[in-house]
């Protein structure tokens, strides 16, 4: 009997987190309450003490709701990298912003800081870095191109938690507000949600307010309220971007299991490092010394003469799930066409995505799972 499929993904959720779903289900709150409001404060004091988390419903609304409170408008330009998942660009056009899309460094696959400042114009508000795969874009680049060019900076941090360099944590630096990703595959899960940290108390509110229908006052201090506390003000006209009390107890495990998953990654990611050295493979950037990398992913380039198609079809056929971060967004037809790109526009993308493909790398991953993909890598090239 053949092995069971390796999947390219898989959510490291125990006993513990599921004992925690059940007692939050059991309690009553099914949406926002006690358990929301433990998860932020436990993730702020996880990174500074200065800090404030607002948790959302998905890293895709935290983006949104950064930038609305930050000003973003009609005609205002953001930079955002083409190697990016289309959530990135898609939240400046909730606000009738404009997506500027900008090549990626050639080595990190990061965002190219040089080509960002070069696409700056009088109409450029701000900066969206997305920390690929876990690895930071270099914080003093990104500061010092800001500051040259007074830009707002909101950080995509999806891929990066926990993840720091040049001996600061994603989430704790100069940026007005970084949103992290709690989605199913992520480094840490609540199955689905988000946080923003912020250290501008302004924004903070701004986004508390807008994520739950531009109500002043948050459902959970209405109802926990003994005496009658039914009258609430509409302040603005909002979304629907909270996070659940089960999703938060949930988030809560994870949190005091994120250093430990990321440590597992990083083992694995060092165990591949090793065995795929020799192979021809062009293995993912490490950053400079100091850099502490998530390893939500693990992408490798691809020897010339390996047809990436090929070599997913061969991974496939021994039992193993890939996949491919990312289509970059100018070759995709609404991205392609709203900006008028064309491939060459964006060499170093464009090439790259040629032959990048992405390995199996969670933090429940077995002995024999690893194994068997470093032999079907090894077989198929």
């Amino acid at each position: 009997m053949s092995e069971e499929f390796v999947p390219f993904a898989l959510p490291d959720i125990g006993e513990p987190e599921i004992d925690a779903v059940a007692a939050a289900l059991r309690s009553g709150w099914l949406s926002s309450g006690p358990r929301v409001k433990e998860f932020e404060a436990a993730f702020a004091a996880r990174l500074a003490a200065d800090i404030t988390a607002v948790s959302v419903n998905s890293a895709t609304a935290g983006l949104h709701l950064a930038l609305e409170g930050i000003g973003i408008g009609p005609g205002d330009e953001v930079l955002v990298p083409t190697w990016t998942f289309t959530a990135t660009a898609e939240v400046v056009r909730y606000l009738g912003g404009v997506p500027v899309l900008v090549d990626c460094d050639r080595a990190t696959l990061n965002l190219d800081l040089a080509a960002a400042a070069a696409k700056v114009t009088a109409r450029t508000r701000a900066i969206i870095p997305v920390h690929f795969a876990g690895l930071p874009v270099d914080p003093p680049g990104l500061a010092e191109l800001a500051q040259e060019h007074g830009l707002e900076v909101v950080e995509d941090a999806a891929h990066a938690f926990p993840a720091s360099a040049a001996g600061q944590e994603v989430g704790t630096g100069a940026s007005r507000a970084t949103v992290f990703s709690f989605y199913a595959t992520k480094t840490m899960t609540t199955g689905e949600g988000g946080m923003v940290v912020t250290r501008d108390a302004e924004l903070a509110q701004r986004i508390r307010t807008m994520r739950l229908h531009g109500i002043n006052r948050d459902a959970f201090d209405r109802y926990r309220s003994s005496v009658p506390a039914w009258h609430y003000d509409v302040v603005a006209p909002g979304f629907k971007y909270n996070l659940t009390d089960p999703a938060a107890a949930m988030g809560l495990v994870q949190l005091g299991r994120a250093q430990a998953m990321r440590d597992r990654r990083a083992a694995i990611a060092a165990m591949y490092d090793e065995m795929f050295a020799p192979t021809g493979l062009e293995l993912p950037a490490h950053g400079p010394a100091g850099t502490e990398h998530s390893w939500h992913l693990y992408p490798v380039r691809l020897p010339d003469g390996m047809g990436r198609d090929r070599f997913i079809e061969g991974m496939g056929a021994r039992g193993i799930g890939t996949s491919v971060h990312f289509i970059p967004l100018h070759l995709q037809p609404y991205w392609r066409d709203f900006g008028g790109h064309q491939p060459q526009d964006f060499p170093v993308a464009t090439a790259e995505f040629a032959r990048v493909v992405s390995l199996p790398i969670f933090s429940a991953m077995t002995a024999r799972q690893i194994e068997r993909v470093i032999q079907a890598v090894v077989g198929v090239l």
